[in-house]
C-alpha cells in the first residue's frame, strides 16, 4: 500500500489516524481539523482515489503521476499544488542525486506525494507533531516543515560539492591530467543542482505574496522568510560554485598550454643543440675528405700523372691537402659551424 502515514490533526494534535481513505474523510468531517496523507510511489489507481477523494485538479493530479518535473508552484482554485526536488550528493561518484515530491494544500487536508527516499517526511512529521502550535496553523505549517526540511537536505550538497572543488584546485597544480574532466563533470551537477534550486526563489516569493490574501499566520510567514533567506544564500554559493569552475578549468587549461610551450621549448633547444653537433660533425668531416680526395688521386698508379716523376710532387701534394683542409676550416670557422 502506498499509503505511508494518514492522520488527521485538530489543535496541532493528532486525534486519529484513520487505516483507509474514506476513514479519513469521515474522521475529519467528525472532528474538524485537517487530514495530512502521506503516499510513496502511489500506483495510478490509488493516485486516482486521493484525487478523487479530494477533488485534485486532472492537470495536477497528471503531473503527480508522470513524475520529472521541474520545482513550480501552482494554484488551481483553493488548492496549492508544490513541486520539490530534494537532492542529496554522492561523494564516491560525484553527482547530485535528485528526488521528487508533490504536495497538495487545501483549506483542510495535505497530500503529500514522495518518489524516492529524500525528503525524510517521518522526520517532518514527528517534528510537527512534536510543535503543536505551529502544527495548529494548518495545512500551511506542514508545507512551511516540508520545504525547511527540503531546503536543509540542500547543504550537506553543498558541502560535498564544495570540498570536490578544493580537491580539484589541489589536483590542477599537481599536474593531473584527467582534471579537466572532472572539472567538466562537477559543473554539470552544479547546473543541475541550481535548476533544481532556484526556481524556489519565486516559488516563496508567491507564497508571500498571497500570505495576506489566504490568512496566513504572522508566525508562519516569519518562517517562510528565513527558508526563503536560507534559499538565496544557497543559490548565492551556487552560482560562486559555478564561477570557480570555470576559472579552475581556464587556470588547468593555461598551465596545460605552458606545459606545451615548455616542451616544444625544449625540444627545439634539444633540435638546436643537435643541429649544431651535426655541422660541426659535417665540418670535419669536410676537411678530413679534403686530404683524403688527394692523396687517393695520386694513389692511383698510373704511369702517367702530372707531376708524377716532378722532385716537388711529394712536398706539394702534402701542401696542396693542409690548404684545403686548412681553407675549409677557416670558411665553416666564418660561418660559426666550428
Amino acid at each position: 500500500m502506498a499509503v505511508i502515514d494518514n492522520a488527521v490533526y485538530v489543535d496541532g494534535k493528532r486525534v486519529a489516524t484513520p487505516e483507509t481513505l474514506d476513514l479519513t474523510l469521515e474522521a475529519k468531517a467528525e472532528l474538524g481539523g485537517f487530514a495530512w496523507i502521506g503516499l510513496y510511489r502511489p500506483s495510478e489507481t490509488e493516485l486516482n482515489a486521493v484525487a478523487e477523494e479530494f477533488g485534485l485538479h486532472h492537470l495536477a493530479v497528471e503531473d503527480a503521476r508522470n513524475g520529472h518535473q521541474r520545482a513550480k508552484l501552482e494554484r488551481y482554485g483553493d488548492t496549492l499544488f508544490v513541486v520539490l526536488r530534494p537532492a542529496r550528493y554522492l561523494d564516491d561518484v560525484e553527482e547530485v542525486e535528485f528526488g521528487e515530491v508533490h504536495i497538495f494544500i487545501g483549506p483542510d487536508f495535505v497530500v503529500s506525494i514522495r518518489h524516492a527516499e529524500a525528503p525524510n517526511l517521518a522526520a517532518v512529521r514527528h517534528r510537527l507533531e512534536a510543535a503543536p502550535e505551529l502544527l495548529a496553523q494548518g495545512p500551511e505549517a506542514v508545507l512551511y516543515a516540508i520545504l525547511d526540511e527540503v531546503v536543509d537536505e540542500y547543504t550537506p550538497v553543498m558541502a560535498g560539492l564544495e570540498n570536490d572543488i578544493d580537491e580539484i584546485e589541489d589536483q590542477i597544480f599537481d599536474g593531473d591530467s584527467a582534471v579537466s574532466r572532472r572539472i567538466y563533470d562537477l559543473s554539470g551537477e552544479v547546473i543541475k543542482f541550481q535548476r533544481a534550486t532556484q526556481p524556489l526563489v519565486g516559488m516563496l516569493a508567491g507564497l508571500q505574496a498571497g500570505s495576506e490574501k489566504y490568512g496566513v499566520d504572522l508566525e508562519l510567514q516569519r518562517h517562510l522568510r528565513d527558508v526563503n533567506d536560507h534559499v538565496l544564500r544557497i543559490i548565492d554559493r551556487g552560482d560562486s560554485y559555478r564561477q570557480l569552475l570555470q576559472s579552475a578549468l581556464t587556470v588547468q587549461l593555461t598551465l596545460v598550454g605552458q606545459r606545451q610551450n615548455d616542451e616544444m621549448r625544449n625540444l627545439s633547444e634539444t633540435n638546436i643543440a643537435q643541429s649544431e653537433e651535426v655541422k660541426k660533425i659535417s665540418s670535419w668531416a669536410a676537411i678530413l675528405f679534403a686530404p683524403t680526395l688527394v692523396g687517393t688521386v695520386y694513389g692511383m698508379n698510373f704511369d702517367y700523372m702530372p707531376e708524377l716523376h716532378w722532385r716537388w710532387g711529394y712536398p706539394f701534394a702534402l701542401a696542396l691537402m693542409v690548404a684545403m683542409g686548412f681553407g675549409l676550416y677557416k670558411v665553416f670557422k666564418k660561418r660559426g659551424w666550428l
